[in-house]
């Protein structure tokens, strides 16, 4: 059993078991978090789908870090014109639990 869920602008592919990586969730480690914006539920050879598919997936936050630096490089030819800028950006990890139908 497999479902496509919605979170922080991107669609995730989710399974029982399975840890994710999320944009930043407002939850602390140990809590629980739920999904409601699920677009699709594959149970065996039965596929649920649509606006009205009324489906949760639950899970578990693993943890809160940041992801690995990348470099953000500007230059503008023939001005003298260079910038180096670092970026990371802030995950929530979540372990898959459960996925219902209701």
């Amino acid at each position: 059993m497999f479902a496509i869920i919605r979170t922080g602008g991107k669609q995730y592919k989710v399974e029982k078991g399975l840890e994710i990586w999320v944009e930043k969730l407002e939850k602390n480690e140990g809590d629980s978090v739920e999904f409601t914006d699920v677009l699709l539920v594959c149970d065996q050879d039965k596929l649920s789908t649509g606006p009205n598919l009324k489906a949760t997936v639950s899970g578990k936050v693993v943890k809160q870090n940041r992801r690995k630096k990348i470099l953000v490089f500007k230059q503008r030819r023939r001005k003298r014109y260079r910038r180096t800028k670092g970026h990371r950006q802030y995950y929530t990890a979540v372990q898959i639990d459960d996925i219902r139908i209701n």
